[in-house]
């Protein structure tokens, strides 16, 4: 009987150590099928964009869903392939680690995708590749000085406030000086007692407030301050007819960019869709915030909203922010797509923008600027080529937008 306990026991133990064992080979393995290419890693990074993995989901740490590090660890591919293809399919047929995910992270549902399995795998080389090499801290700090208001290297507001006053403190006491060294020497030369008539006359005049402040010279001083202020505010004002830098309106529904963009990490381009296909980035309609919102904070004040636009067939009277006069032309997709220009170049620090404001002037002048300053990623682009070559001849600086013709006028004028 003990024998057959002990033959039991060990049976069991062995038993446990290959189950052990096994799925420790099947988590290598399925890892191992994870392609580990750049190029296919780089199309899987494409397909994360575009398809806006990340609005739900962080490569480390959860999100509105799980966090996708070590997945193909944790599930099987061809799990994983029906699962992106049609997960509510799978929770219905009762499939048991589908009905988990569903238990865990509801009302959230997965949207089905129309992708192929090698595209799947495409995105999971990705997410493997981030998850073993994973990115430089993006709030590290590059470069010397600290950028002014308008993200350039300008000196900041507060140290120019500080500059100010010392140098207020600074003539104040080189007047306070002044009025030592003259108190001395009209002392000295009273005291003096072989000076002239006239400079005794001198010496002792008494200072006059009154007839120094009629004096002609105080009256020319004073009346050509003032000109010149009242000329600079009224050059000032023609200065800022048309642009609204720091435009903030109150919109009809309270939207938080800096908790949809910021917190979330919701890319831009999944509210703006036209921000990389057409001039225009587009105002989200009511059916991209219903993709979400059909299931999450149903009961907010604000949501309640959306639900009242839908049901009505209104579209939302968002207040419009960015407006550029209509003898200006600008193309979002051309800057966006083509240039790389982050949306943080033009619109600020949007993710941490609770109420959107008008982070730029949006003036000739700024736009201009950037012209001259923006050098062109000309690496692999075949177009460029013969202008890199013709350029590179002629200048040891390199190729911006306004050497391929960004300061015509016709470029923005037409």
């Amino acid at each position: 009987m003990v024998a057959r306990k002990t033959i039991v026991r060990y049976a069991t133990a062995c038993l446990l150590v290959c189950c052990f064992v096994f799925s420790g080979q099947q988590s290598f393995a399925q890892r191992d099928a994870v392609p580990t290419d750049e190029a296919i890693i780089a199309e899987g990074e494409k397909l994360f964009n575009e398809y806006q993995c990340n609005s739900c989901h962080n490569v480390v740490g959860k999100k509105v869903g799980p966090a996708l590090a070590g997945v193909y660890d944790r599930r099987d591919l061809d799990w994983i392939y029906s699962w992106v293809k049609n997960s509510q399919a799978m929770i219905a047929a009762g499939d048991p680690q589908a009905t988990a995910l569903w238990n865990e992270y509801k009302p959230s549902a997965m949207t089905p995708y129309d992708l192929e399995n090698d595209q799947i795998l495409a995105i999971m080389a990705y997410v493997r590749n981030v998850e073993e090499n994973p990115p430089a801290d993006k709030n590290t700090v590059t470069g010397g000085g600290e950028e002014g208001p308008a993200g350039g290297s300008g000196v900041p507001e507060s140290y120019l406030n500080i500059i100010v006053a010392a140098l207020i403190v600074v003539l104040v006491l080189i007047l306070i000086v002044l009025a030592i060294i003259i108190g001395v020497l009209k002392k000295y030369l009273q005291d003096k007692e072989n000076i002239s008539e006239e400079d005794k006359e001198i010496v002792n005049e008494k200072f006059s407030l009154v007839a120094f402040v009629k004096s002609p010279t105080v009256i020319g001083i004073v009346t050509f301050l003032v000109i010149a202020l009242a000329a600079k505010n009224v050059i000032d004002g023609l200065y800022t007819i048309g642009v609204q830098q720091g435009y903030a309106p109150k919109q009809p529904i309270a939207f938080s960019h800096k908790l949809h963009a910021g917190e979330y990490e919701i890319a831009c381009q999944y509210c703006h869709t036209g921000v990389e296909i057409g001039k225009s980035a587009n105002i989200p309609s009511v059916n991209i915030c219903m993709n979400c919102h059909s299931s999450i904070k149903t009961d907010s004040p604000e949501i309640q909203k959306l639900y009242a636009a839908q049901e009505s067939g209104e579209p939302i009277e968002w207040v419009r922010i960015h407006n550029l006069p209509d003898l200006a032309y600008f193309n979002h997709s051309q800057h966006v797509k083509v240039g790389g220009v982050e949306c943080q170049t033009c619109h600020g620090e949007i993710q941490e923008m609770e109420v959107v404001k008008q982070h730029a002037p949006l003036t000739m002048g700024w736009c201009i600027d950037c012209h001259r300053n923006t050098s062109l990623n000309t690496q692999g682009n075949g177009y460029y080529d013969r202008l890199v070559e013709l350029h590179n001849q002629n200048s040891a600086t390199p190729m911006n937008v306004a050497d391929i013709g960004g300061l015509e006028c016709a470029k923005c004028h037409y």
